[in-house]
């Protein structure tokens, strides 16, 4: 990818009808599927919220954001610190990036929004905190990068309060 490249993306937005991702590959065959079979039918049932990153319209990375909550015997000491249970968090369901787009720090760049737009939910009503399932050893090192924790009851399921992010990622 060039500075050229570069200047051509389009900011995070919810995936739209004019967006094509039929092309779509990063390398997961369950990630590409998921972004051409459901990922607009989600949107349609308030499932989930789809957001990509475009050059011109094609979507070379996205992620999606669904409410959830995690029992506190599933949550690290300090996102169960004080909280009820079950404790609220926003879910990253899925996050990639095209094949031709990474190594080029655009994961971290989709992460950072989706803090700031759980940042924004959670003004509206309480989130404490944001949770991803891990789907490979690599994925669960990029989290981990990001400031994410194990779970005390499953590995690839990783945690992390609004508070923590913020600092990690600065925002």
């Amino acid at each position: 990818m060039t500075q050229v490249d570069q200047e051509r993306l389009v900011p995070p937005e919810r995936l739209g009808p004019t967006h094509a991702f039929e092309d779509f590959d990063c390398g997961v065959p369950s990630l590409n599927e998921w972004l051409k079979r459901r990922a607009q039918r989600n949107e349609q049932e308030g499932a989930s919220r789809t957001y990509v990153v475009c050059s011109g319209k094609q979507v070379v990375g996205y992620y999606c954001l669904a409410a959830g909550s995690v029992c506190c015997l599933d949550a690290p000491g300090r996102v169960r610190r004080n909280m009820p249970d079950p404790i609220l968090v926003v879910v990253i369901g899925r996050l990639a990036i095209h094949k031709d787009w990474q190594g080029q720090k655009l994961g971290r760049a989709l992460i950072r929004d989706a803090v700031l737009r759980t940042l924004n939910a959670a003004e509206v009503a309480g989130v404490r905190a944001i949770l991803v399932h891990a789907i490979s050893e690599d994925a669960k090192r990029f989290y981990e990068s990001c400031g994410f924790m194990e779970s005390p009851t499953n590995p690839m399921t990783l945690v992390v309060t609004l508070r923590d992010i913020k600092k990690a990622l600065d925002v």
